[in-house]
């Protein structure tokens, strides 16, 4: 079997990534600008872009966003590295998938915004439990929406490990799921016939306890399957 290359950019929660695409022909590259290695993405034949740290208000037109966000938290270098990487696989038709801050930042990117802190914008806490542990909730998804065909069924358990979201979807894209309270937990095309592959979600496939879930199972068998069709 032709050898597989994922490139998956840096985050807290790498070591999942690993973890979740450990197989015998897939090899992974860490793209990061800590590492300054950008160039390292012309041999991927895809991209993840992992969780992690909040993205700049200034981003999306917000600079009053700051005071609901952690100023150490924001990191300007990792949101120009990761835009790059969005802006190259856009042009060069590569699949892309989006965990989490990855689903917010590909959002920014088309133009959309962001809800800069869930609590205090009126919703739920959807952040991590105080033990560290990730929240679980249900989560329903559009029948007619492409997540559903590659999901198979239009409700389900999901984790939450973030305090920011999705607040205008950006152009082009449209909700594909919801949380009970609102939140906008899919994104993806809304014309996405002929496209490449962009799948985003705002819970961590990664790291769900049932690796046989369909919201982490097929979330990595479609990539996969994209990945492996446009080599």
């Amino acid at each position: 079997m032709k050898e597989t290359i994922i490139g998956i950019s840096e985050g807290t929660r790498y070591s999942h990534y690993e973890d979740w695409f450990s197989e015998p022909h897939i090899r992974l590259v860490k793209l990061s600008h800590q590492a300054d290695n950008f160039n390292e993405i012309e041999k991927c034949h895809g991209v993840i872009l992992s969780g992690g740290h909040d993205i700049d208000p200034r981003l999306y037109n917000q600079p009053d966003f700051l005071r609901y966000v952690n100023p150490q938290d924001i990191d300007p270098r990792r949101d120009e590295f990761e835009w790059n990487i969005i802006r190259h696989t856009e042009s060069n038709g590569k699949p892309l998938l989006g965990i989490c801050r990855g689903l917010q930042l590909v959002n920014v990117y088309f133009g959309g915004t962001l809800i800069p802190d869930i609590p205090a914008f009126g919703k739920y806490n959807h952040s991590k439990l105080a033990n560290g542990t990730d929240r679980v909730h249900s989560v329903d998804v559009d029948v007619n929406s492409w997540l559903f065909g590659i999901l198979g069924t239009d409700r389900g358990v999901i984790n939450s490990a973030h305090h920011q979201g999705i607040d205008m979807p950006g152009f082009d894209l449209v909700a594909s799921a919801l949380s009970p309270d609102g939140i906008i937990e899919g994104l993806e095309r809304r014309n996405g016939e002929g496209r490449s592959f962009l799948l985003l979600v705002q819970w961590h496939p990664e790291s769900m306890s049932d690796r046989e879930s369909r919201f982490c199972r097929n979330i990595k068998n479609s990539f996969l399957e994209a990945v492996t069709a446009s080599i």
